[in-house]
C-alpha cells in the first residue's frame, strides 16, 4: 500500500520523493506510510534530497511531523533536503506552524535540484 502514496526517483545526484497521498489516510496507512518514506531516506541519508509535494493540497500533524523527521534524519547524516510543488494552503500551513524556517521550499522541482546540490 505505502509503495502507491510515494515514490523515489534519481536525478543526476538527488533523490526525489514524489509523496502522492489521499485527503485522508487511517493511522495504519500512516504509519506503513511513515516507516516505508523513512526506510527510503535510510538507503541513502547523507544524500541529496527533495520531496516534492505537487500532489498534495493538504498536510495533517502526522505528515508535518514526517517531513520533519525526515529532514532531522538526513541532515544527521550530512544530506541535505529541500521541498517542493507546496499548494498555497499548503504553505499557509507550514507558515502557521512555523515550518518554513526549518526548509528550503522551493517553487518548483528544478529550483529544489539546484539548492539541494549546493
Amino acid at each position: 500500500m505505502s509503495e502507491d502514496l510515494f515514490r523515489v526517483i534519481q536525478e543526476g545526484p538527488v533523490y526525489i520523493l514524489e509523496l502522492r497521498l489521499p485527503s485522508h489516510l487511517d493511522s495504519g496507512e500512516f504509519d506503513r506510510l511513515n516507516d516505508a518514506v523513512l526506510a527510503a531516506l535510510a538507503e541513502q541519508p547523507a544524500g541529496r534530497w527533495v520531496v516534492d509535494l505537487t500532489s498534495l493540497t493538504y498536510a495533517g500533524s502526522s505528515l508535518l511531523g514526517l517531513m520533519v523527521n525526515a529532514r532531522q534524519r538526513v541532515l544527521e547524516a550530512g544530506g541535505r533536503l529541500a521541498l517542493c510543488g507546496m499548494s498555497s494552503r499548503l504553505m499557509r500551513i507550514f507558515t502557521t506552524c512555523c515550518l518554513e524556517r526549518l526548509f528550503d521550499i522551493c517553487n518548483s522541482r528544478a529550483e529544489a535540484i539546484r539548492v539541494s546540490v549546493r
